[in-house]
């Protein structure tokens, strides 16, 4: 009897851990943890586009000291440049700032807004030789041809991870277990046409 009632647990037991396997397999395969996965994929994504914008705007101070010594008297598109700077640098980025349409909008105008400025400096440079020759000023040129680089490798990905995000939870199944478990899931702001193919500050000479 004792053997009996071992032997019936033992198969409950291994029953048991093969329905939970089973489960775990079909939850995984029905796109369960798809939200929660491809949202912090954008929340990845938006750091680095973040970081890229920070650097930018780290070297924009330095470039502009080392044009002052060779064009000082620039200073129409050195005023642009420092302000478009400053606009970007202390404008407010509110945490819910991916699903807050009139926020984005103005985080991507103050950056286009800069990239503009800068790509205005990069052509008063050209009439300077003695900044082209500059050690410091190349330099810099090369740092902030690498960010931009790096800006639009960023960009491109944040854009791809919000589109994969967006049609996830507009469509079946991801629409279904938004319903049921991630009423909280709202369509994501995304970088428009215009600035995804926004062409970078040409720097090379």
């Amino acid at each position: 009897m004792v053997k009996t009632l071992q032997k019936t647990k033992k198969t409950i037991s291994l029953s048991t851990m093969a329905l939970l396997a089973l489960l775990m397999v079909s939850t995984q395969s029905c796109g369960i943890n798809n939200i929660p996965t491809y949202d912090e994929e954008v929340k990845a994504q938006w750091s680095q586009v973040l970081n890229q914008y920070k650097r930018r705007a780290d070297l924009v101070p330095m470039l502009v000291n080392t044009v002052k010594g060779y064009a000082s008297h620039e200073k129409t598109v050195l005023i642009q440049v420092t302000e478009a700077r400053s606009k970007v640098t202390s404008t407010n980025i509110p945490s819910d700032i991916l699903t807050n349409k009139a926020a984005f909008a103005e985080f991507q105008k103050n950056q286009a807004n800069l990239s503009g400025a800068l790509s205005r400096l990069m052509v008063v440079m050209e009439k300077y030789p003695d900044l082209k020759a500059n050690q410091n000023f190349l330099e810099l040129q090369s740092q902030l041809e690498g960010t931009e680089n790096r800006i639009s490798v960023a960009r491109r990905d944040f854009i791809l991870s919000v589109q994969k995000f967006n049609t996830e939870i507009r469509t079946i199944p991801g629409s279904w277990w938004r319903a049921l478990l991630y009423k909280d899931a709202v369509v994501k702001e995304n970088f428009t046409a215009e600035d995804a193919v926004q062409t970078a500050p040409k720097v090379e000479f």
